[in-house]
């Protein structure tokens, strides 16, 4: 087991992809902390899940756009597995409207979710394993939308550019720390995020002649990532960005 004997937090872990890296962790050898905001009872249903793998599990409730929750989400997660050796930054939020329309409201919730929360959780964790001086593993689940643009989605796309840069920045200030920085960034995955092109067949299928490999990919294709990116194998991995996409963000119709 890659993950044998680790600590781990994922944030935005009650579904999706989150859910998917928190089982495939579990069943690597991790004792996991659960952030939901909105979804307890899956969480919950989550942390039996992980104990019935016969790997520790706690649940949080936090919104990790506030700053002060973020912080307080890592405090809860140290103090219930004793420290943390690998944080998830998986939470996030989307809207779909054009950039015309973008509200104030709907500006701050996607940014601060998407690349406040983030940063804050990373900076706590940081602190932590600077401190106890063993090294650790940061991975923060973005986008293709990092680097391909996303019309109708101006806000997501920004935070999660913002996440790209943010990842190459600090992984040289935490490298002398033993601490990789890494991102991951998934194309269309089948999660409730995508209910809406899921259940319409005409949007499934113009989603599909864009992607080469011609499917949505599952979460648990993200997972396998991810326990990569969070093991001592990628000791020497870090500031890079993971497409995790079947091709989507080279293709190319062609003239």
């Amino acid at each position: 087991m890659r993950l044998s004997g680790k600590k781990a937090l994922v944030t935005g872990s009650s579904s999706g992809i989150g859910e998917a890296i928190a089982l495939r962790f579990a069943r690597e050898g991790a004792d996991v902390a659960v952030h939901y905001h909105h979804g307890g009872e899956s969480a919950r249903a989550l942390v039996a899940e992980i104990e019935k793998l016969g790997r520790a599990g706690v649940a949080f409730g936090a919104n990790v756009g506030v700053a002060a929750e973020a912080d307080g989400l890592v405090a809860a997660a140290v103090k219930a597995l004793g420290h943390l050796d690998i944080l998830v930054n998986n939470a996030g939020v989307e809207f779909r409207e054009p950039f015309l329309d973008v509200s104030e409201e709907h500006y701050d919730l996607v940014l601060d979710v998407n690349l406040k929360g983030a940063f804050f959780a990373a900076q706590a964790v940081a602190r932590h394993m600077v401190e106890r001086g063993a090294g650790g593993r940061i991975v923060n689940v973005s986008s293709i939308h990092e680097d391909v643009a996303f019309l109708n989605y101006t806000t997501y796309a920004a935070s999660k550019g913002g996440l790209r840069m943010f990842t190459r920045t600090v992984c040289q200030e935490l490298a002398p720390h033993g601490i990789t920085v890494n991102d991951i960034a998934p194309g269309a995955i089948a999660t409730p995020i995508n209910q809406r092109t899921l259940g319409d067949g005409e949007l499934l299928r113009e989603l599909q002649a864009v992607i080469p490999a011609g499917r949505l990919g599952e979460p648990d294709e993200v997972a396998g990532l991810a326990v990569f990116l969070a093991s001592d194998e990628a000791g020497y991995v870090t500031g890079s960005t993971y497409y995790v996409d079947g091709g989507m963000s080279h293709w190319n119709r062609g003239l």
